[in-house]
C-alpha cells in the first residue's frame, strides 16, 4: 500500500493505516490530530522491566481522538502539573498533528517531542504540548511521545537479572528509540518525511536528545536535534546506578527479581518518590533516575563523545534560560544545589571520585558570581547544571555539524516581580504557541501578552525553519542566527527583541575551565 492510499476520510474522521493497524483521528478544518496511538505493547507483566516490544496488530480503526494514559509516576503537590490524562500502564503512545491540507506522501518535516520532568514526571498529553499551534502553519508534522519514567524507565536493575527474570537498562531511552522507529515506518502515512525528523525536548527530554546524539542505536533515526535546557552531564555510571537500585529495593521492601516482578505499581511509585527525594539530599547535584552508561544504548558519556567528534553529524540547536535555577529555589526543590553548604558538598564529592579533575577554586567562582544577586549559588547551580553542559556539548558537536546556541532571557513583568525571571521551563509556552489562558494567565497579570505573543511567533518560526532546512532562520527583519564557532561563539539572545551576541559566556568559560565537571 502506498502512502497516498493509506489515509482516508470516514464519517468526517481522518483514518490512517499504520504498520500495526488503522487509526481514526479528527480534522477541525485547520489541523488534523491523532492521539493516543499505541507504538509499543503495554509494559506490564514480563515486559515491565524489559525493552519495548511491538503492540499486537489490530484490524478495525482504533479511536485516536483522545490522548492515551499517562505513564505511571508519583505526584508532588509542589509541582501542580496538568498531565492531561489519568495514569495507566498502557502508556506507550504518541500523538500526531498535521495541518488539514497535509496529505500522505507530502513529505513534510517531522518534529518529535520528548517532554521533560526530571526523568520522573510529565507526559506527552500535557496541554502545554498540544501541537495545534505549531502544526497549523502547514510546514511540519508534530509528534509528542510518552516514555516510561522514574524507576520504571531509568533504574538499572540488570545486576538483579535471573534465569527467569530479565531486567534491561535505560528503558525510557529505549522507549524513545522505539517511537523513533515507529516514526520512520509510519510518518509518510501522516504526510511526514521519515528522512527529515527533528528530535526536540526540554530538560530531561533534552537530556535524552543529547544522549541519543551519542547513541549508535539512534543512527539515522533523526536528521536534526533541539535541546532546550539539557542536563547533558547528568549521566551516571553502573556503580552509581547500582547504589540507587539498592536504595530502591530497600524502599520497596524486596531483595530479588521475583519481588520486583510482583510489586504493585503503587508500591513501585511510592519507592520511586522516596528515592527521588533522598538521593539529591545525600549527594547534592545528582538525580536518582537518569540515563546510565550501559555499554549498549549509551556506550559513553555524551559530552565526552561530542568532544571526541563522534556524535551523529546532524544540525543541533541548543540553549538554556537566563535564570534556570530560580524555579528550583521557588519550589524549594533539592534537585539543584543552591545553598553554600550543598554546593560545597557537591564539589567535595566530585573531587573525591575524580581526583585528577581540575576544579575551579572558590576564589575563581567568587570573582565570577560576585555582584550577581544575593544568592550566588543560583548562578553556580544554573551553570553547572545546564549552561556549561550545553556549552560543552555545543563546542564538541560543532566539529561534526552546525550548532546554533541560544539564551532565553524573556520574562513577563509578573515573573520578574516573583524573582523567577526567565526560569527553567518558562520558554515552553512560547515554543509551542500555547500561551495558555491569554490575558487570564497569571504570568500576564501585569502585562506582557503582546510582547510575549511576538516572542512566541519568532521562536516557533525559527524552530520550524530549523526542522525544514537545518537553519533557524527568523521572520523578516530578524537577526541572522549564525552557527556557533570558536572564533566568535555566536549566540542568539531571545528577549523582547532578539539580538546576536558574540561569546556572552566568556567569563563563565574562564571560571569553569576546560574540564567537564560532572558526577560519574
Amino acid at each position: 500500500m502506498t502512502a497516498e492510499q493509506s489515509a482516508r476520510q470516514l464519517g468526517g474522521h481522518a483514518v490512517v493505516d499504520t504498520a500495526y493497524g488503522p487509526v481514526r483521528g479528527t480534522d477541525d478544518g485547520t489541523v488534523k490530530a491523532w492521539k493516543g496511538i499505541r507504538y509499543a505493547a503495554p509494559p506490564v507483566g514480563e515486559l515491565r522491566w524489559r525493552a519495548p516490544q511491538p503492540p499486537a496488530p489490530w484490524a478495525e480503526p482504533a479511536d485516536a481522538t483522545r490522548v492515551g494514559p499517562v505513564c505511571p509516576q508519583p505526584t508532588d503537590p509542589r509541582i501542580p502539573i496538568d498531565l492531561g490524562a489519568p495514569q495507566g500502564d498502557d502508556c506507550l503512545t504518541l500523538n500526531v498533528w498535521a495541518s488539514s491540507d497535509t496529505s500522505p506522501g507530502d513529505a513534510k518535516p517531522v518534529m518529535v517531542w520528548v517532554h521533560g520532568g526530571a526523568y520522573i514526571l510529565g507526559s506527552s498529553a500535557q496541554p502545554l504540548y498540544h501541537g495545534r499551534a505549531l502544526a497549523s502553519s502547514g510546514d511540519v508534522v508534530v509528534i509528542t511521545v510518552n516514555y516510561r519514567l522514574g524507576a520504571l524507565g531509568f533504574l538499572d536493575l540488570s545486576p538483579f537479572s535471573t534465569p527467569t527474570s530479565t531486567f534491561e537498562t535505560n528503558l525510557g531511552l529505549r522507549d524513545v528509540l522505539f517511537a523513533l522507529n515507529w516514526v520512520r515506518d509510519n510518518a509518510a502515512a501522516f504526510g511526514g518525511d521519515p528522512g527529515r525528523v527533528t528530535l526536540f525536548g526540554e530538560s530531561a527530554g533534552a537530556g535524552m536528545v543529547t544522549t541519543l546524539l551519542a547513541s549508535p542505536a539512534a543512527a539515522g533515526l533523526f536528521s536534526a536535534a533541539i535541546a532546550q535546557s539539557s542536563p547533558a552531564t547528568s549521566i551516571y555510571d553502573a556503580a552509581r546506578s547500582r547504589v540507587v537500585a539498592e536504595q530502591f529495593l530497600a524502599a520497596l521492601g524486596v531483595d530479588d527479581g521475583a519481588g520486583l516482578a510482583a510489586a504493585p505499581t503503587s508500591a513501585v511509585l511510592a519507592a520511586s518518590k522516596q528515592v527521588f527525594d533522598e538521593v539529591p539530599l545525600r549527594t547534592p547535584g545528582t538525580l536518582a533516575f537518569a540515563p546510565i552508561v550501559d555499554g549498549d544504548v549509551v556506550p559513553d558519556y555524551p559530552v565526552a563523545v561530542a568532544r571526541a567528534g563522534r556524535t551523529h553529524a546532524v544540525p543541533l540547536l541548543i540553549g538554556t534560560n537566563k535564570h534556570e535555577a530560580a524555579l528550583f529555589r521557588f519550589m524549594k526543590s533539592p534537585l539543584l544545589p543552591i545553598t553554600p553548604q550543598a554546593i560545597k558538598a557537591m564539589f567535595a564529592e566530585i573531587a573525591s571520585e575524580q581526583p585528577g579533575l581540575q576544579l575551579p577554586t572558590a576564589e575563581e567562582l567568587g570573582a565570577t558570581y560576585r555582584g550577581r544577586g544575593k544568592t550566588p549559588g543560583m548562578g553556580v547551580a544554573r551553570d553547572l547544571g545546564f549552561r556549561m553542559p550545553s556549552i560543552w556539548m555545543a563546542e564538541g558537536h560543532a566539529s561534526v555539524a552546525p550548532v546554533y546556541v541560544y539564551r532565553f532571557d524573556w520574562a513577563t513583568p509578573m515573573l520578574r516581580l516573583l524573582r523567577l525571571g526567565a526560569a527553567h521551563a518558562t520558554e515552553l509556552p512560547y515554543v509551542w504557541g500555547n500561551l495558555v489562558a491569554g490575558p487570564k494567565d497569571p504570568t500576564f497579570k501585569l502585562g506582557g501578552l503582546k510582547a510575549g505573543t511576538a516572542v512566541s511567533e519568532r521562536m516557533r518560526a525559527r524552530w520550524r525553519n530549523f526542522a525544514v532546512s537545518g537553519k533557524p532562520t527568523g521572520l523578516s527583519g530578524e537577526p541572522v542566527w549564525r552557527p556557533y564557532a570558536r572564533d566568535d561563539r555566536a549566540t542568539l539572545v531571545i528577549d523582547k527583541q532578539d539580538t546576536m551576541v558574540d561569546d556572552p559566556d566568556r567569563a563563565l568559560r574562564a571560571a569553569w575551565g576546560d574540564d567537564v565537571l560532572s558526577f560519574r
